[in-house]
């Protein structure tokens, strides 16, 4: 018998716009109670959410784009959280 083959679940990238498995990227959510926002390491936190790509040249481009995918501003904060996050990752 052939093992049953799940499709790998995918989301599209804020910076580069290519899909790409969702377990490679890095999800920030705007939570759904507090309205604050985080970084999302384990994918099911409540809230809307986006993903990036973790490469800096992402980074940059999704800088301009996350306020909008996630219809609010953005603190300096998550950027910096983000960019220490993608420091750990591609060790």
């Amino acid at each position: 018998m052939s093992a049953v083959l799940r499709k790998v679940p995918e989301r599209k990238c804020v910076g580069c716009n290519e899909k790409k498995p969702k377990n490679e990227l890095i999800r920030i959510v705007r939570c759904a109670e507090s309205g604050n926002i985080e970084l999302d390491r384990t994918g099911k936190k409540n809230g809307r959410g986006a993903y990036i790509c973790p490469s800096a040249a992402c980074l940059k481009k999704a800088k301009k784009r996350l306020p909008a995918s996630l219809e609010t501003a953005i603190p300096e904060e998550i950027f910096e959280a983000l960019t220490l996050e993608m420091e750990n990752i591609n060790k």
